[in-house]
């Protein structure tokens, strides 16, 4: 089966895709550029977005839906947005089809069905919610609004790859309105600490907290807060983002409240999103040459049990045992399969599991019975145990909990080993060549700067992290001077 992949050595790339394709996660489509999500990937983002989903109404967020088409006039409402997003813009500009009258058992675009205005189909849904938020805030007492919403996101994209940059993908966004400059930064910083937390005790991904340069900001946004991942070939990987938006978008939309004074004053509002990019983050940081690794707090299958018998008799006996033991762990909210079909020998179950990355294999043999013990293997480390059946549900339990704190602190290992300080241009060029990674370097500020290096190396500023000590020090490209240090990467 380790076969089948492509070495990261060999083909990072190549082995990324192998892993999504062979390990059941997605497949490509019909369409170009869109990726069709397969039951075993489907329920992994099922699991992700069930905690977030729990995150977000824990602190004050409620779900609903928007369209999915734009009215190209909103969408233009906001200057900086509309432009930002403007060249990615999928547009339907007719409502029907006809027969082709030239072209038989074929379709046309029927030119008397062009729509009066041109829909834009949605790369984010600020436009569409702020106009709605109009009629939705009056005064004071309608603040602060936390509205969340799970959708679909078209961006066309010219260069793809399968989760991690698709024409069409699956997110939340989060669009918030408040009384105040300082309630809007409050929640935008809560959002980010929400999806830290996730990335760090579900994905079991360490992530550094940050601002993004003005250059990368979100586009009509004051201020994005993000959280960056550094995955195994040592480029980095934009996890999640919150966004400040000042008064830009009430502005636009023309949405005002009355104050607590009767005083008439535009909101303030936050956006904030994660997408299914970050299935793609999570097997870029975890996995390895022979498959999947996947933390069991998000895992779709957290245990599997493979019998190994001969004749109905012992499949019988085995049975028994595995039920008792399965009813034991599902009570313990333990994700359990058995795998008791016989279509299959117990060693290619074996590997096919290990491709898909569920976290912990039990086989169970006659004479384990015999012995009252089973095999228990872990997908992370490969280590197999022989453990008493009396008791295995508790062990099992405490294993999986300590997969998930092993499985972070590696990446957090990985992560710390692979922030390198540079102080000189050369110096960091060696670095962004030679170990890829983090590079720690100061920067004079300024826009014109940070597209050279970028022009140069490939290289952007991730993020400016939020716990950052300010020191005096010169910028490694222009030699000016600078208070403090950046984070450069490459990236996806």
């Amino acid at each position: 089966m380790g076969k089948e992949i492509t070495s990261r050595v060999q083909d990072y790339s190549q082995w990324y895709n192998d892993l999504i394709i062979k390990g059941n996660l997605a497949d490509y489509s019909a369409v170009r550029g869109c990726m069709v999500i397969k039951p075993y990937g489907f329920a992994l983002w099922e699991n992700m977005r069930d905690v977030l989903d729990k995150m977000f109404k824990n602190t004050g967020h409620q779900n609903a839906y928007f369209p999915l088409f734009v009215p190209k006039s909103l969408f233009e409402a906001e200057e900086k947005n509309a432009e930002g997003f403007a060249k990615e813009c999928a547009v339907v500009t007719h409502y029907r089809l006809k027969t082709d009258p030239n072209n038989k058992g074929k379709l046309m675009v029927d030119p008397e069905a062009k729509l009066e205005e041109e829909l834009v189909v949605r790369p984010t849904s600020e436009a569409i919610i702020w106009n709605t938020y109009k009629g939705w805030i009056q005064s004071y007492r309608d603040l602060p609004l936390l509205i969340n919403q799970w959708a679909n996101v078209v961006r066309w994209e010219m260069r793809t790859r399968l989760f991690l940059r698709t024409a069409e993908f699956l997110w939340q966004e989060g669009h918030t309105a408040h009384a105040t400059a300082e309630e809007a930064i409050e929640e935008t910083k809560r959002m980010l600490d929400v999806y830290a937390d996730f990335a760090e005790n579900w994905m079991a991904l360490p992530v550094i907290k940050g601002v993004k340069s003005p250059n990368e900001r979100f586009a009509g946004a004051e201020d994005t807060y993000c959280i960056e991942a550094l995955m195994q070939d040592g480029k980095a990987l934009q996890a999640g983002t919150s966004h400040f938006l000042g008064q830009n978008f009430a502005k636009a939309f023309d949405v005002k409240f009355s104050d607590k004074q009767n005083k008439l004053d535009y909101v303030w509002a936050t956006s904030w999103g994660v997408s299914t990019r970050l299935i793609g983050g999570l097997v870029m940081a975890h996995s390895d040459d022979d498959g999947l690794i996947l933390p069991p707090r998000i895992a779709p299958i957290q245990v599997v049990i493979v019998p190994i018998y001969k004749g109905e008799e012992q499949k019988a006996q085995i049975d028994e045992v595995v039920h008792q033991m399965k009813k034991e762990m599902v009570s313990l909210g333990i994700t359990v399969k058995y795998d008791d079909s016989d279509n299959s020998r117990p060693g290619w179950k074996f590997a096919e599991y290990e491709l898909k990355g569920v976290p912990v294999r039990i086989a169970v043999g006659a004479r384990d019975l015999e012995n009252k013990v089973v095999e228990v293997a872990r997908r992370d480390t490969k280590e197999k145990q022989t453990v008493a059946l009396e008791g295995i549900s508790a062990y099992v339990k405490d294993l999986l909990d300590n997969i998930q704190v092993s499985m972070y602190n590696k990446a957090k290992a990985f992560q710390q080993e692979n922030i390198r300080k540079a102080d000189s241009w050369d110096e960091f060029v060696q670095i962004l060549d030679t170990n890829a990674g983090f590079v720690s370097a100061h920067w004079d500020g300024t826009a014109e700067t940070e597209d050279k290096i970028k022009e140069l190396t490939k290289a952007t500023i991730r993020c400016i992290p939020l716990d950052n000590p300010q020191e005096d020090g010169q910028c490694i490209f222009s030699g000016k001077k600078s208070t403090q240090r950046v984070l450069f990467a490459r990236a996806y």
